[in-house]
């Protein structure tokens, strides 16, 4: 088991790094929408070329961003079920969604996805907008993006097994399962609370 949870290490850190990247990603996309809006209300001039930065941009951020949201257990669940089950249960559950849902979904659309960006690439497809750009870096976002969420995918699943088998923590569980930032918030409180109480 110790090969597959440092297996899953390494595949954590890199959804960390594309994570953190996309977040540059949300940043620029910002930016150049406003940017857009100004020219085209200040200069009443527009450039398709920046608004379909902004679109290839966003699918990226969506893209990009999946196998992140599943590193740090932010994608959509059925909360009011899985907080009355036991952590065993919980843990069985997205074992089964895993191997029965997320991993053949994933490959589907990478198989799928591959040739709309092969076949973009090999011929240079353009936008048909004046001024547009080319189309294959939008397709390569699907297989890579479904790629790195199929990779966390089987991190997650690694870690739920070491969990079922008494080797590892339960990831699903409050605790685990709190960011950095979380957890600086809440000593920022606790600090604060001793502070108020030791003040009255």
């Amino acid at each position: 088991m110790a090969p597959l949870l440092a297996l899953s290490r390494r595949i954590d850190s890199l959804s960390t790094l594309v994570g953190k990247f996309t977040m540059w990603l949300i940043l620029a996309t910002t930016l150049i929408s406003a940017g857009n809006a100004l020219v085209r209300k200040i200069f009443n001039s527009s450039s398709n070329g920046l608004l379909e930065i902004q679109w290839y941009l966003f699918a990226g951020v969506f893209m990009l961003g999946a196998s992140y949201g599943l590193l740090r257990n932010s994608h959509v669940r059925i909360d009011f079920i899985s907080s009355k089950l036991g952590a065993r249960a919980r843990n069985w559950i997205d074992v089964i969604g895993i191997v029965a849902v997320l991993i053949p979904f994933c490959g589907v659309v990478i198989v799928l996805g591959w040739p709309f960006f092969y076949q973009a690439f090999q011929s240079g497809e353009m936008s048909q907008n004046a001024g547009g750009l080319i189309r294959w870096p939008a397709y390569l976002m699907i297989p890579v993006g479904f790629g790195l969420l199929l990779l966390q995918g089987l991190s997650e699943l690694i870690k739920r097994i070491a969990f079922l088998v008494g080797k590892g923590p339960d990831v699903l569980s409050s605790e685990e399962n709190k960011s950095d930032e979380q957890k600086h918030l809440e000593e920022l409180e606790a600090q604060a609370a001793a502070q108020l109480g030791g003040t009255k």
